[in-house]
């Protein structure tokens, strides 16, 4: 029961500033501004995820730098992008092994358990074993030639055939 009053209590109450407003006990006030202050952060990571899977037609969230990747998965992820001609001034990388709270959130906002995760146009891909079986079954070119990329690959094979 005091569950369900502390949930109905905190939609009724949206920001800090109106914790002050209300007569609650120190207590409770402390309890609620806590929770409010973790959710917005929670928030605040969300919307900047969002942010940044848009802003770029391939976004990878990987261990490591395109440069030197720190887990194989986000090396392989790297290797298929670059056989595809896509190089670092192309996509986006970010590096979630510099920042906890992105390494965590990245997997609620994707409801994808491991990195790397790749983004074209802002839609979530997957992630290495993903990528590879787009690669290995030809979708990867296809799915590029979507979002305005052409794959080095298929550049490749057009210019055998002439």
């Amino acid at each position: 029961n005091f569950a369900i009053s502390m949930f109905n209590l905190r939609c009724l109450v949206n920001t800090t500033a109106s914790l002050r407003q209300c007569k609650l006990s120190p207590t409770l006030s402390s309890l609620l501004t806590s929770s409010l202050s973790t959710s917005s952060t929670a928030g605040s990571m969300h919307n900047k995820i969002a942010e940044m899977v848009k802003a770029n037609k391939v976004v990878v969230f990987m261990k490591g730098v395109p440069e030197e990747p720190r887990c194989g998965f986000s090396n392989a992820v790297i290797k298929i992008l670059e056989f595809h001609g896509l190089k670092p001034d192309v996509y986006s990388a970010h590096n979630v092994l510099d920042n906890e709270e992105l390494r965590q959130d990245i997997k609620t906002f994707s409801d994808w358990p491991t990195i790397p995760q790749v983004y074209f146009n802002g839609e979530f891909i997957g992630g290495c074993d993903v990528l590879i079986k787009m690669h290995q079954n030809g979708e990867l070119i296809e799915e590029l030639k979507k979002i305005g990329i052409k794959s080095a690959l298929l550049a490749a094979q057009e210019e055998k055939k002439e």
